[in-house]
């Protein structure tokens, strides 16, 4: 309804026999008719509606404002529905003084016409919110109980107050509501519950209070009383129950109970006294103390009793304990400590007998001095009360002046020599936490100066003493037998020859360094010694001995404090540096370490040298490799340094290890080639550069492997000649390939045949009975048969060389030196040795053309082997201008693949 429709004038009055006026006015009980003309606005209403709407007195255009305004809402509904029936609402307003007033307002569409009826209904709002605000005081009540308040409807708990929830552990109601009620309560006390639920027949009915147990989600049973109400929940019944926990009320009843069997079953005299002193209680114990009935004590003064002066009020003024003599019955002395104290206006005194405590503590300090144990015991305050002579002993100090001095204040230390702060003494440990210390490893420093290790224990002096009155400290001298157990450990874990850490203690330390708390990136040197087999041989074990020790002092001295330095036996010697971060420090570290190690070594007299071969591992922090493994790949990389040259180091990879792993792999199979017979040889032709004509062939070990393939010979004679399979292969060409040249010198072919002695089969003793027995068997001249020997092998040992090849050449076979250029390259030797053949190493070779000093040491390796009336071959010639140059300069003899590679006997000859 508008505004103007709300000023609209009309008629104050209706008409009552408009049926829906009256139906509207039996629904809505007393109240004033109005009606409204939907089409024109205008309102009309009976007499009263002034004093309802709050308006008394009021003029026509001022209740109908306020009518209108009132009954806006259903003007508005109505204009927007077709059909709208018993329309309803209550609204507030204030009145003209203030007040607030709520009107019901009932209305119903007939036709045209809106009639309704306006009905106050501010004394029913009062009532409700009356009502509400006691229902907020009762849930106010209910949600502050101490007491466990709970409803349960049809079996299950509907409602649980804060206190209900807290007893059962939760931390909301859902942690209950919707639970079965008989889930909290014993199955004992269940019978009696429902009993007490069918007598509350009627709203309000109340139980009597009765006792039931409670079952808590944890399992524990609690003891309540409680109180059933019936009650509704929802407009349904249901039944309110009130419990109070019984835990406290049952625990000072047994309180109570242990508080009288205690007094009458204590072993302690406990006496009861009025103000006069005269007793009023005399327990069983004072009976069986003092040898006197509780008939006979009762009225009795107390230090009649006692045999002695016993004045509680004294003991009381003098701090509430005394230790007096007593007399029983019977005229026994009794050492009696008497506690006092004041109750009910008189006094209780309890009687502690420790005559035989007393006697027990005599015996006891006789057996104490007596022991080989240091025994201290002392007091709360941490102060030494007492001393037996095997701690004077063995701290060296008088119990005098232990007496009175604290612990603390000596200096300690533990196992790993680091000064205890006087919290971890174990005195203090057991004064703070109650608890006893056995077997502390300590070291205490005497006032001699002298250190001495103890194995110490701490406890209370008692075991009843909680309060830790006072606590004794013993403790053994050890120092003997841990000095013993050092040795044992130091040889268990140390090199007996250097001191320095054995495999053991290395791969401990390094796996310190990899899982430990303090773990960092740490480098791992494997150092192995050059030429030490030689100054071991040569000059005895004695200074091989000697130099092992001094070249093990001087890399621990290289070392930081925190790093490692091991020997692993032998010349062996590995470094484990912690911190070291990629390969330059690392690379700073090694080339430190070797210099300490190359600087001469005088041993008797004689000054040596010493190198190192160096294998380096870096394990970053978190490096999944175990110590051993470790240790595996640095010995990997020195032996890749060791095969590349003396003085040299190299850093472990990923690569090195497949190789190592290859070449071990390549090892095996080699052995089995030898065995089976798995070996060829080829030949290569030596072409003299003066006919062209082939004039002798070099016979070349071959093998096929049956995984790899062609395995070259750089790579396979290396193997042979590191392990003990080059002997087996030098006999195994030379029995080869002088068959075959027999044979085919047999059938008309006219060349020598040249093969390559290794090192180690020059060191053979057996190589010249072999040579004899082959040439005798396969009847090949020994003229045709030339040996090939290393410039590098002849002169590693020139003595033993020239003999084996004097023995050689007396056979009559001829003599090469090869790779000549690479070594010595000395005339002189040349002179010395009988030699027929000087072969110009490849590496010379293949720079002529391109190399003016190429061609130079060529020209001078060819006079001054001609000067010596020596042949000389060209090796590796790969191109014609290289053939020429040679064949210019005067060379003898050449071979190369220019000229011919190696072949088979078949597919050279046919």
């Amino acid at each position: 309804m508008d505004a103007n429709a709300s000023s609209a004038e009309g008629p104050a009055t209706v008409s009552l026999e408009q049926e829906q006026v009256i139906d509207l006015a039996l629904s809505a009980g007393h109240g004033v008719v109005w009606s409204l003309d939907l089409a024109s606005g205008r309102l009309s209403w009976r007499q009263g509606l002034d004093d309802v709407l709050g308006l008394p007195g009021s003029d026509e255009a001022a209740i109908r404002a306020r009518l209108a305004e009132l009954i806006n809402p259903f003007a508005v509904a109505v204009r927007s529905t077709d059909v709208w029936e018993d329309l309803e609402l209550e609204k507030s307003y204030l009145t003209e003084i203030g007040e607030t007033r709520w009107l019901r307002l009932t209305a119903r569409r007939d036709g045209g016409r809106l009639f309704g009826i306006a009905h106050d209904v501010t004394d029913r709002h009062e009532e409700r919110r009356e009502l509400a605000d006691l229902a907020d005081r009762y849930r106010l009540l209910v949600e502050m109980s101490p007491d466990i308040i709970v409803v349960h409807q049809d079996g299950a708990i509907v409602y649980a107050n804060p206190a209900a929830v807290k007893f059962a552990g939760g931390d909301s109601p859902t942690a209950l509501v919707g639970n079965p009620i008989v889930d909290h309560v014993d199955p004992g006390s269940q019978a009696d519950m429902f009993g007490r639920l069918r007598h509350l027949t009627v709203p309000g009915a109340t139980s009597e209070p009765a006792e039931a147990t409670l079952v808590r989600p944890d399992g524990t049973r609690v003891w309540t009383e409680l109180v059933s109400v019936r009650t509704t929940w929802e407009g349904r019944p249901a039944f309110q129950v009130v419990l109070r926990d019984l835990r406290p009320q049952k625990a000072a009843e047994a309180a109570l109970r242990y508080q009288a069997a205690l007094v009458e079953h204590v072993s302690d005299a406990i006496v009861a006294t009025d103000a006069e002193g005269l007793v009023t209680s005399w327990n069983p114990a004072a009976e069986a103390i003092y040898g006197l009935p509780s008939a006979g004590a009762l009225g009795r003064h107390v230090g009649e009793l006692v045999g002695a002066p016993l004045d509680p009020a004294a003991v009381l003024r003098d701090g509430g304990v005394s230790q007096e003599t007593h007399r029983a019955a019977d005229g026994t002395a009794l050492s009696v400590r008497v506690s006092a104290a004041e109750m009910d206006g008189g006094f209780v005194l309890v009687c502690a007998d420790e005559t035989a405590r007393r006697r027990a503590e005599r015996q006891y300090s006789t057996v104490v001095a007596a022991l080989d144990e240091g025994v201290l015991v002392i007091s709360s305050s941490g102060l030494v009360i007492a001393a037996n002579p095997a701690a004077e002993r063995i701290l060296g100090v008088p119990a005098p002046a232990m007496i009175s001095s604290s612990p603390h204040e000596w200096p300690i230390y533990d196992e790993s020599g680091q000064r205890m702060s006087p919290s971890e003494y174990p005195s203090a440990q057991v004064r703070r936490t109650g608890i006893a210390q056995h077997g502390r490893v300590l070291r205490v420093l005497r006032r001699d100066g002298r250190n001495v290790w103890l194995s110490a224990s701490c406890r209370a002096l008692t075991p009843e003493d909680s309060d830790l009155s006072a606590y004794v400290l013993s403790f053994t001298d050890i120092t003997e037998r841990r000095a013993i157990g050092e040795r044992l450990e130091h040889d268990a874990t140390h090199d007996p020859l250097t001191g320095l850490a054995n495999r053991n203690l290395v791969l401990n330390e390094l796996t310190a360094r990899l899982r430990g708390r303090r773990r960092t990136s740490t480098a791992v040197l494997f150092i192995d010694l050059d030429k030490f087999k030689v100054i071991n041989d040569s000059l005895g074990h004695a200074v091989g001995d000697r130099v092992l020790k001094i070249v093990g002092e001087r890399l621990r001295r290289a070392v930081r404090h925190e790093d490692v330095v091991g020997r692993l036996g032998g010349d062996e010697f590995v470094v484990i540096a912690s911190g070291v971060h990629g390969e330059p420090e690392a690379r700073a570290v090694t080339e430190h370490l070797r210099e300490s190690v190359t600087q001469p070594v005088t041993v008797g007299g004689r000054q040596l040298h010493v190198d190192a071969c160096v294998g380096i591992v870096l394990a970053a922090d978190g490096d999944p490799r175990a110590a051993d493994d470790l240790l595996r790949d640095a010995d990997v990389a020195m032996y890749q340094a060791k095969t590349r040259g003396r003085s040299r180091y190299e850093f472990f990879n990923v690569e090195l290890r497949r190789q190592m792993q290859r070449r071990l792999r390549l090892e095996q199979d080699l052995r089995d080639a030898v065995r089976l017979g798995k070996l060829w040889t080829a030949y290569q032709p030596v072409v003299d550069l003066r006919t062209n004509r082939m004039v002798a062939v070099e016979g070349l070990l071959r093998w096929t492997h049956p995984v790899h393939g062609a395995v070259p010979p750089m790579e396979f004679i290396p193997l042979a000649e590191e392990s003990d399979l080059i002997n087996q292969l030098g006999s195994h060409v030379l029995r080869v390939t002088t068959a075959e040249l027999a044979a085919r010198r047999a059938r008309g072919l006219d060349v020598d045949l040249k093969i390559n002695l290794s090192t180690r089969q020059l060191d053979d003793p057996g190589l010249i009975p072999e040579v004899e027995r082959t040439l005798r068997t396969t009847g090949l001249p020994a003229n045709a048969l030339c040996l090939e020997i290393t410039e590098s092998a002849l002169m590693r040992d020139s003595a033993l060389a020239s003999e084996a090849l004097t023995a050689l050449r007396e056979i009559g076979v001829r003599l090469a030196i090869d790779d000549f250029g690479t070594g010595y390259s000395s005339l002189a030797q040349l002179q010395r040795l009988t030699l027929d053949t000087l072969k110009i190493d490849r590496s010379f070779v293949l720079e002529l053309g391109e190399s003016a000093d190429a061609e130079a040491i060529v020209t001078s390796i060819i006079a001054m082997a001609h000067a010596v009336h020596l042949t000389v071959v060209a090796e590796g010639v790969e191109n014609e201008t290289q053939l020429d140059l040679l064949r210019d300069l005067g060379c003898d003899q050449a071979q190369g693949y220019y000229l011919g590679k190696p072949l088979p006997a078949n597919e050279l000859w046919g």
